[in-house]
């Protein structure tokens, strides 16, 4: 450090401290980085990496950024998972003495972003705290740049249910406190799935540190009057979260609203695969919003609406009378439509309050964002009086909820230029009139002629000097020069500067203090500007509750607006929701399909369910027929009504469902080293282990991974377990292509066979999309390969090949033994039940036998069964 340059010690010292973090260290107008962080930002960012002399030998590797447009590179730093210290200049360097002051002014992470520039506007961006131990789980999770904070616990630290809970907010950091060897499938999941930032940080969840951090933020009495304190786990994680966004921000945070405890039962649960499967917020394939539930719905016009609606697809109520609320407000909007198209337009005009006022709790938002914020606060008045005229009991408490800030729009109105500039540093803040100082700075600057000649032509009336005059130099500044003939008349307040051959040059006290002013006018109007724009600033900085409560207001009615906007274009219905469990849907579309599709017509189909005579529906067909559409578009439905969207149905009537699990389609997990099958049983393991009654399940295909006779003991059990009422009983739909699985229906109380409807003119079919009772008689399956282009070769073969098997498929049953050695027949599992050979199996206790008594037996064993 010795070697070192001043300026580079004080950089070494710094970044010492934040060894984690890339260091933008402001130099003069630009963020410089230095050594391994000039290397590293140089690659990220290419930028060029050049060289600073630091005292040492070799010159100190470099590269920086402009301060003024470091916005970009940051986001982009941090878009890769790096973390990014902001140093700062604590003085000015004009009037520094030696070296300037500088320090960590903030920590920018993913999961504490803030600037509008970084973020996506129709989606939070979470920071989580996760701790597990045994028996427990809780979990936190906080959006500073809305103020949003939620937290829960998970009773018996299940690893599946805090994955659905990390799925559901999608965090983009995570601070950990855990057994890693117990919890590892945690953090990949975080990493891998979420491509989320973790961090173990086990010294900020000690519990007395929390519960201090808990009552520095919300109240000494908070922790026992939010009951946070009994929840086990909890007091410690959401009190970890907020000392490390304290951490990064480097102080409090005044905009964080108090904490939302949340049960798991408040809402349906939806498991990562189903969220995926379902594609409810982004697709499988391409990870985009376009295609997905949430696109099709999304008809929202403010950024808040977006995020809330998202939210609300995330998290589907399961309370009826909190259902029915919404769908009553979407039911008068839809029936009014003057009402909902004024409060669109209203919504056009909102921009993002939450944003906003957490850039203007923290200092960073520029007078463009006070403006957007008065902009937005002018059309609250007209929001709040629709709704006020509103028969509806939830929109009539949203326009009581709703304060207009008249104050602060007047604040802003009286306070802010018309049109200000970008920075905030440069004038051109405050408008005319507001400030009388800063008036006169400005009259100063523009009206400094006509000032000086109406005080010349004061002088001159007053002393009677007929031919004096006011002048300026850089050497005297302003002065009043008086010829020799009128030496007689100079008042004895002026003060003689200079004398010259003809004339005399005077000042007074009033020109040397205009000159002053003159001199400093604009530098004190800048920073005079600045100083009031601060003032303004804070003013609504200290209103951020109000503004809080009327932001969830607005966002609330815009996606409200946005349902009735959705039923109305395409005539979706009221589904009736209750505590049944009944699931009716009359001419059921799939939202998502049909609004895609331009040149046809979506066909629509019914559904029954219930946990009685139709719990079970088992859908055989054809692929490409339609069978997972039209499961999928059952668990949407469902999904849509517990939301409190209208449905895409003639008519709904749809019981609470608690969970909704899918299993769908094959695919392997190579990473885990899973195979296909062994993915597709560790989804089918975890349904069956905590489906209840009144969930809903979704299987398309099970056993397809493995033999045929494997995989149909598999998918039979599978039946006849979740059909069975004494074991699940709940409301299912089973697409299978093993079609012996239609016998089930006359076995099994509950269970209905259905088909998709198939026209076959010759090789050619035509898929008519219509489920219809009773099994499907063909698989269609070489047909369908025919469709999808195959070659017709591989078709004409297929076919000879499909002919023998039918043939002997047909032959075989009537032989008491296979007698065809090149293909010897399976043993069926149904039938073995009086062999003898299984019989000698059942009585033999390989425990008690040699390995070489093992090889013999299984040597003989063999034989025998290949002469049977």
């Amino acid at each position: 450090m010795a070697e070192l340059t001043p300026m580079m010690q004080q950089y070494k010292e710094i970044k010492d401290k934040n060894p984690d973090c890339i260091l933008f260290y402001r130099l003069g107008d630009f963020y410089e980085m230095f050594f391994d962080d000039a290397k590293l930002a140089s690659k990220e960012l290419e930028l060029t990496l050049t060289g600073r002399d630091c005292g040492l030998e070799e010159r100190a590797p470099m590269c920086g950024v402009p301060y003024h447009s470091c916005e970009g590179y940051i986001a982009r730093l941090v878009a890769k998972g790096y973390k990014v210290a902001i140093c700062e200049q604590l003085e000015n360097p004009a009037l520094a003495k030696g070296l300037v002051k500088r320090d960590i002014i903030r920590v920018i992470t993913p999961g504490t972003v803030i600037e509008s520039g970084m973020l996506d506007d129709t989606r939070n961006n979470y920071c989580a705290a996760i701790c597990a131990g045994k028996g427990f789980a809780a979990l936190a999770f906080a959006d500073i740049s809305t103020g949003e904070i939620r937290a829960t616990t998970i009773p018996k630290g299940e690893t599946a249910k805090i994955l659905n809970e990390l799925g559901r907010f999608a965090p983009r950091e995570a601070i950990v406190c855990y057994d890693e060897k117990k919890y590892g499938e945690i953090t990949a999941f975080l990493k891998e799935r979420l491509n989320c930032l973790v961090s173990h940080s086990e010294n900020m969840f000690e519990r007395e540190a929390a519960l201090g951090v808990l009552r520095e933020q919300y109240g000494a009495d908070y922790p026992e009057r939010s009951g946070i304190a009994e929840l086990v786990g909890c007091a410690e994680t959401v009190g970890a979260l907020i000392s490390y966004l304290r951490e990064t921000q480097r102080g409090n945070l005044p905009n964080l609203n108090e904490v939302g405890l949340f049960r798991q039962n408040q809402y349906m649960e939806l498991d990562v695969n189903t969220r995926r499967n379902l594609e409810i917020t982004e697709t499988m394939r391409t990870g985009e919003k376009r295609g997905s539930l949430l696109g099709a719905m999304d008809y929202t016009r403010s950024a808040m609406g977006a995020r809330t609606l998202r939210r609300w697809l995330e998290q589907p109520l399961c309370n009826v009378a909190a259902i029915q609320k919404r769908q009553n407000a979407v039911a008068e909007l839809l029936a009014s439509p003057m009402v909902r198209d004024d409060l669109i337009e209203a919504m056009k005009q909102v921009y993002d309050l939450e944003r906003l006022m957490t850039k203007i709790v923290y200092g960073t938002a520029n007078c463009r964002d006070l403006k957007a914020l008065g902009a937005t606060l002018a059309v609250v008045p007209q929001v709040r009086t629709l709704l006020a005229g509103c028969k509806c009991q939830y929109l009539a408490e949203l326009a009581k909820q709703t304060d207009e800030l008249a104050d602060m729009r007047e604040l802003i109105d009286n306070a802010i230029a018309d049109d200000p500039p970008f920075s905030v540093r440069e004038g051109g803040l405050i408008k005319n009139g507001y400030h009388a100082e800063i008036d006169e700075l400005r009259a100063i600057q523009t009206d400094g002629k006509s000032y000086i000649a109406s005080v010349e032509q004061r002088e001159r009336d007053s002393t009677g000097i007929k031919n004096l005059k006011i002048s300026y130099n850089k050497v005297f500044g302003y002065y009043i020069e008086v010829t020799k003939s009128y030496f007689d008349l100079v008042p004895p307040h002026y003060i003689r500067k200079q004398t010259l051959a003809n004339c005399e040059r005077y000042i007074t006290e009033e020109l040397k203090e205009y000159e002053r002013k003159v001199l400093t006018a604009e530098e004190r109007g800048i920073a005079l500007e600045y100083e009031v724009f601060c003032a303004v600033r804070s003013t609504i900085a200290g209103n951020l509750h109000r503004v809080q409560q009327t932001a969830a207001v607005l966002s609330t009615v815009d996606v409200l607006c946005s349902f009735a906007v959705l039923a109305g274009k395409r005539g979706y219905c009221r589904p009736e929701v209750d505590f049944g469990d009944q699931i009716v849907i009359r001419d059921g579309r799939h939202p998502v399909v049909e609004a895609h599709m331009e040149d046809s017509v979506f066909v629509a189909n019914d559904t029954l369910l219930d946990c009685g005579e139709n719990r079970f529906c088992i859908i055989t067909g054809p692929n490409m027929a339609g069978k997972s559409t039209y499961m999928r578009q059952v668990a949407i439905i469902a999904l849509m009504a517990q939301v409190g969207s209208f449905v895409p149905a003639s008519s709904a009537k749809i019981g609470i469902s608690d969970k909704i699990f899918t299993r769908v389609g094959a695919s392997d997990d190579l990473a885990a080293g899973q195979s296909t099958f062994m993915v597709e049983m560790s989804e089918v393991a975890y349904i069956l282990k905590n489906a209840t009654p009144r969930s809903l399940l979704i299987f398309d295909e099970i056993g397809r991974g493995t033999s045929t006779f494997d995989g149909m003991s598999i998918a039979r059990a599978v039946v006849e377990y979740v059909a069975d009422a004494k074991r699940l009983g709940a409301k299912t739909l089973f697409a299978t292509h093993y079609h012996e699985l239609t016998e089930l229906e006359q076995e099994l109380a509950g269970v209905k066979n259905y088909n998709i409807a198939v026209k076959k003119r010759g090789d050619d079919i035509t898929f008519l999309r219509k489920i219809v009772r009773g099994g499907a008689d063909d698989s269609y399956g070489i047909e369908v390969a025919k469709l999808a282009g195959v070659p017709d070769a591989v078709i004409d073969r297929a076919k000879e090949i499909l002919g023998r098997m039918e043939q002997e498929g047909e032959a075989r049953p009537r032989a008491a033994h296979a007698d065809t050695p090149e293909e010897p027949a399976q043993l069926s599992m149904l039938d073995l039940g009086g062999n003898e050979l299984v019989e000698e199996l059942k009585l033999l206790d390989v425990n008690t036998l040699t390995p070489i008594e093992c090889m013999q037996k299984l040597y003989e064993l063999a034989k025998r069964a290949k002469e049977m």
